[in-house]
């Protein structure tokens, strides 16, 4: 596996990094056809009380398996695809898009007399009204066999494999024999309606979906409240393993981003970022691409989250199927940089969210050089209600603060890498020694501090009651402090020239 360097938190250059590094991925699975067929709607049809939809513009985009390879592209991978078409109009298609992608298509098998699966959307303004899908049933055998026949070429060199199985019946036992074969020490991720039948291949991550994780789990989500799904997944995580004989399981929560669960007991949110509805689809295949590029170049697991929310959150804005490349999401990236609001815009953007029944949470310090630490108890602050607000001291209340060599980074710099974890939602400054001032006009429901301190320590305390809000305390995470981080850095012997 590549190794990607250490990243100084999500800013443009981690997507600029990871398209230079280049990781090799293999793709797996079922390939589609997307269409979109735009028009407009002036009449009902006499025959029945259907509307008519002049079509003005047809679009296509690679789907399922070949959205991920298409994602990987863009993200700067070196993608190789292995799937099933026909040799029908639909297949050529296919294909072209895929190669003018820079996708390697020589593990694209054409099986004579077999119909490319494609799905076309009918839309009416901006409405679909009607998809028409085209497949067939379970492929050949001699089509099965070619397809594994693949598999062994494809995986050469590669650092990541990506199972994409959406039950075509393709990626049946000579598949899987194939990729537990050949895949060496590359990583697998298993992206499937049914992650139990690739179970033996032991994968790193599997991606399952809330219904695709209840259904793993023989049950039913009581709601569909967010916090009440994590919690049964999070409970239930053991089963989630054994299920799928994966390392760690993801299971993705369309609008409510991802929880992350782990062999070793580590659980981490994403949360997705509001965007307008649009007739969007593929999210969920930008999000594993993403993952997948991020983990195979070495970035630690949870960076590489938070890095996929990103780019699915760069999709889910667009209509139809679409890619997030690595300009998209440097330029998102970049975007959030910028994103320090000032006092009084967080308090209009605050208003707004109160009046739609949302708690705000508020939490504030240096963030100077951000580290596990400080990503573990933002997620945590977040969990504690609906709407989080970081305050920052600015450099100058830093350096009051820390002493005249502090901070190491700038305000922009800080603001930039805090507000791009998806757990946040909006970054202030301010340049008072503590955030009482804040506080008072804000007036948070929560006030979330870390571990090391306690209520009675707080100054702050007394003025969130006064206030109507509460303090709550997070955990505290020994030997993780910016402070003993910087002391570490200073003090270890750097190599001879």
């Amino acid at each position: 596996m590549t190794a990607l360097p250490e990243t100084r938190g999500l800013t443009e250059w981690v997507p600029l990094e990871l398209a230079r590094v280049a990781p090799v991925v293999t793709v797996v699975g079922d390939v589609i056809l997307d269409g979109w067929w735009t028009g407009t709607i002036e009449r009902f049809c006499r025959e029945a009380p259907a509307p008519v939809v002049d079509v003005q513009r047809r679009d296509y985009a690679p789907g399922g398996a070949a959205n991920t390879a298409m994602n990987l592209a863009a993200l700067g991978a070196s993608v190789r695809l292995v799937g099933l078409v026909g040799t029908d109009d639909a297949g050529a298609r296919l294909r072209a898009l895929l190669e003018d992608a820079g996708v390697d298509t020589s593990g694209l098998i054409a099986v004579p007399g077999v119909h490319t699966t494609t799905k076309n959307r009918i839309i009416g303004g901006d409405q679909v009204m009607l998809r028409l899908d085209e497949q067939d049933g379970e492929p050949p055998g001699d089509s099965v066999a070619a397809l594994a026949a693949a598999v062994p070429t494809a995986l050469q060199g590669s650092a990541a494999v990506v199972v994409c199985d959406y039950g075509s019946g393709a990626l049946g036992a000579a598949v899987q024999g194939a990729l537990r074969e050949h895949i060496g020490g590359a990583l697998a991720v298993v992206d499937a309606h049914d992650p139990r039948p690739w179970a033996d291949l032991s994968p790193a991550i599997v991606t399952p979906n809330a219904q695709e994780a209840a259904r793993l789990l023989g049950t039913t989500f009581p709601s569909t409240a967010a916090e009440e799904r994590v919690a049964l997944v999070t409970e239930r995580r053991e089963e989630l393993f054994a299920a799928t004989g994966a390392g760690a399981v993801v299971v993705t929560l369309d609008r409510d981003g991802t929880v992350l669960l782990s062999a070793e007991g580590q659980a981490h949110r994403t949360w997705a970022r509001p965007a307008s509805e649009k007739q969007a689809s593929g999210a969920g295949d930008t999000f594993v691409a993403c993952l997948t590029a991020a983990r195979a170049a070495g970035m630690p697991m949870t960076a590489a989250l938070d890095l996929a929310q990103a780019a699915a959150d760069v999709v889910v804005g667009r209509a139809g199927t679409s890619v997030c490349s690595t300009a998209d999401l440097a330029q998102y990236l970049g975007g959030l940089s910028s994103a320090t609001l000032p006092l009084d815009e967080l308090l209009r953007r605050a208003e707004a969210e109160r009046e739609q029944g949302r708690r705000i949470v508020l939490t504030n310090g240096c963030f100077d050089v951000l580290h596990r630490g400080h990503t573990r108890y933002l997620t945590q602050a977040k969990q504690l209600g609906d709407v989080l607000v970081v305050a920052l001291n600015d450099d100058d209340s830093v350096r009051r603060l820390k002493g005249p060599d502090r901070p190491i980074n700038s305000l922009a710099d800080r603001a930039g890498v805090i507000a791009a974890l998806s757990c946040v939602d909006y970054v202030t400054a301010f340049d008072t020694d503590t955030p009482v001032p804040l506080i008072e006009v804000l007036r948070p429901d929560i006030y979330a501090k870390g571990g090391d301190y306690s209520s009675q320590m707080l100054e702050e305390a007394p003025v969130v009651e006064r206030c109507g809000g509460v303090v709550r305390i997070l955990d505290y995470v020994p030997e993780r402090s910016t402070t003993a981080m910087v002391e570490k850095i200073r003090t270890t012997p750097t190599a001879a020239p």
